[in-house]
């Protein structure tokens, strides 16, 4: 993560991210191209409504925004290609995650199941940062993912209201995913008829096509949520995942899953790495 201290800091990054330059930026945020000037000089700074347009056109989470927009900015460090933040240093790392197993109750009213086609284009525009997927799956498969598995598919929101972070775990056909594991097909090639009821299955699978949280907080309370759905599975089950995400890589190793395989990715001259992995829980 990048410390940022100014809101100015922010925007000119945000814009050589993104090869836009000041007069595409000012049509965006529908004011005179001076004033993005003075935004990014820290003359001035964004009106609410604007810092609202932010989100909306950056996609950088509200509260980063509103640290670095205070009169006397709060420094935050930020990771545009996670999109995650930290306000400390201390913060800014993955924690230890073993503590959560023992966890039933860390619970909030800021989380809920996927429901508004608005939930969907926040949590397939975060998709798209993930170098793995190059196209997002089908908004149909989300939708039946949550109506077989609400638990699990969810959304979760700041406490401004603004999206936060998510998780989407498809409930597949084994034999759909060994193909997965096997790299026969790809994720994109996963269809509604792949997705079948766990409660059916001898020994269910959950396959993570994509989660994501803003900061630790938020990974918290996401986690707290799967660790407490999984703990009510009474028979045995395999999990899975293929991520890009080196976040993801330390949650994984932390909970002792299995790395399967792993693959460089060229994405905008860039070479990621993206990694399959897997667990499977025995029980009775």
């Amino acid at each position: 993560m990048k410390e940022y201290k100014s809101i100015g800091e922010l925007l000119i990054e945000y814009r050589e991210r993104t090869n836009t330059s000041r007069l595409d930026l000012a049509a965006e945020f529908n004011v005179d191209v001076r004033t993005i000037v003075r935004w990014e000089n820290n003359s001035t700074l964004l009106k609410p409504e604007k810092e609202e347009d932010m989100v909306d056109i950056t996609f950088i989470p509200y509260q980063v925004i509103r640290n670095l927009n205070a009169p006397v900015a709060i420094p935050t460090f930020y990771d545009f290609d996670l999109r995650k933040y930290a306000v400390s240093d201390l913060s800014k790392n993955i924690p230890d995650l073993t503590w959560i197993k023992s966890i039933n109750d860390l619970k909030t009213d800021r989380l809920r199941p996927i429901q508004h086609k608005s939930d969907i284009k926040e949590i397939q525009r975060c998709m798209l940062l993930q170098a793995n997927i190059k196209e997002v799956i089908d908004t149909s498969i989300i939708l039946k993912a949550t109506k077989i598995l609400p638990e699990l598919n969810f959304i979760i929101f700041d406490t401004s209201g603004y999206y936060s972070g998510h998780s989407v775990i498809l409930p597949l056909k084994r034999e759909i995913y060994n193909r997965l594991k096997k790299k026969e097909i790809t994720e994109n090639e996963i269809t509604e008829n792949d997705l079948v009821d766990y409660k059916s299955m001898e020994k269910p699978v959950f396959f993570t096509y994509d989660l994501s949280a803003d900061c630790n907080d938020t990974l918290y309370y996401i986690t707290s949520a799967l660790q407490g759905f999984f703990k009510t599975i009474q028979k045995s089950f395999t999990t899975g995942s293929y991520t890009s995400r080196e976040d993801s890589y330390k949650i994984n190793e932390q909970l002792g899953t299995t790395l399967i395989w792993e693959e460089k990715i060229e994405t905008g001259g860039k070479v990621n790495t993206a990694r399959f992995y897997e667990n499977t829980v025995e029980k009775g």
